[in-house]
């Protein structure tokens, strides 16, 4: 019998006090042809901190990769800044790369896992990723891709050698130029901005991505964050989902009752 793994937490952040509250909701599957789920998710709203992680096919134990960055970035507590939070993130990951390229070399193999992790400060966002898992923005009927994903088709697209719809079903899609336990010197990429009222943010693992196009995923996630994180794990599996499925969904409400644009 297939498996999915659920949890929704509606939540108020930790202190300090935030204008901003917000409610999450993650699955997981295996999909309909894996016999293992070598993804990862974690969803520890009361800090403002979601995260998903894509064990590197090919490689070995990326089950045990993904599961690693989870549990390390699940040790994190309370932050007294921003910049503090992003730190401890980073310096997370940066500690599951060293244990990772240390169990390889004794192994003489490679272990390795895509990341995307979101982070939330009173007013502001912090996306931190190596890899192609991926970040999404829903903002006043805006679907926006917020990472960039670090592959070889990628390249490809910023080079104008093919366009996005071709890269979609590229024979090397699956070849990411960055990944935790992938080099010596793990690079992560950071982007941050301001919340606003009413932002939906999606992380998701490549098993969504290539089975849905931008707008399907959109239009699930219009729905209560705790009906569209299911609607788009069952819409997966009803294109077949080739491969491990995970979503994350966070719904940010102002406490103030409004926020405005600049």
């Amino acid at each position: 019998m297939e498996e999915t793994v659920r949890s929704a937490s509606p939540t108020a952040p930790a202190a300090p006090p935030s204008p901003m509250r917000w409610v999450s909701a993650a699955a997981t599957h295996v999909g309909r042809v894996r016999k293992v789920n070598e993804d990862a998710l974690l969803e520890r709203p009361q800090i403002g901190l979601w995260a998903v992680a894509d064990g590197v096919g090919g490689a070995s134990a990326g089950d045990r990769a993904s599961a690693l960055i989870a549990e390390n970035l699940s040790t994190i507590g309370d932050a007294s800044t921003a910049p503090a939070f992003l730190a401890a993130v980073c310096d997370r990951l940066r500690d599951t790369n060293d244990t990772l390229r240390r169990e390889a070399a004794e192994a003489n193999v490679t272990i390795a896992s895509t990341v995307v992790a979101l982070l939330f400060f009173r007013q502001h966002y912090a996306c931190a990723w190596a890899g192609d898992s991926r970040l999404y923005r829903l903002r006043d009927g805006r679907f926006e891709q917020i990472s960039r994903d670090h592959s070889e088709v990628q390249e490809l697209v910023d080079r104008g050698v093919i366009d996005a719809a071709t890269a979609r079903h590229h024979p090397h899609a699956n070849i990411v130029t960055r990944a935790v336990g992938a080099t010596d010197q793990l690079e992560i990429e950071v982007v941050h901005n301001q919340l606003f009222d009413g932002d939906i943010f999606l992380l998701c693992s490549d098993g969504l991505t290539k089975t849905l196009e931008d707008d399907e995923i959109a239009q699930r996630l219009q729905q209560p964050i705790d009906q569209a994180v299911p609607a788009l794990i069952e819409a997966a599996l009803d294109r077949g989902a080739p491969d491990n499925v995970t979503v994350v969904a966070i719904k940010v409400q102002s406490a103030g009752g409004g926020d405005e644009r600049e």
